[in-house]
């Protein structure tokens, strides 16, 4: 199960992880409209003092990755254990263990920019107006709260 873990199982959770979300439309409360992003708890925002960075909320980051690797362990040891044993060829982990490489070289470049904002929880007030999910390709429909 340990080669699992490492050739299946993690590649899988970063994939997962960059690729579907939830985002969440939000009233911030003696604030804007806002959209946070993360599932299953939201685990970050757009700053409000410059455009091209993030608010990151460390504690509802590892909520988030620890949801999905969880999600994925359980996965693959129901399938490994009782249905059918996992053999993984070498063309199919090169795939996994370089588009996750990449996507985590991605996340790794997002999250250096040096405006971003790391705090442990979020730290201001939000009124959840609509949420939904959506793929890393698909736009979430935003409604017009403003009117």
């Amino acid at each position: 199960m340990k080669h699992l873990i490492w050739k299946l199982v993690l590649p899988m959770t970063i994939i997962s992880f960059v690729i579907f979300t939830k985002w969440y439309y939000v009233e911030v409360v003696d604030g804007a409209y806002e959209i946070l992003t993360g599932f299953p708890v939201p685990y970050m925002c757009p700053c409000w003092h410059t455009s091209l960075c993030l608010q990151i909320f460390v504690s509802g980051l590892l909520i988030d990755i620890l949801t999905y690797l969880a999600f994925w362990l359980t996965i693959t040891f129901i399938l490994n254990k009782f249905v059918v044993r996992i053999k993984l060829n070498k063309t199919v982990t090169l795939i996994l263990l370089s588009l996750s490489g990449l996507l985590f070289a991605g996340m790794i470049f997002m999250g250096s920019l040096s405006d971003n904002i790391y705090t442990w929880n979020r730290e201001f007030e939000i009124k959840k107006l609509e949420t939904g999910y959506k793929f890393i390709w698909e736009k979430q429909p935003l409604p017009d709260y403003n009117k």
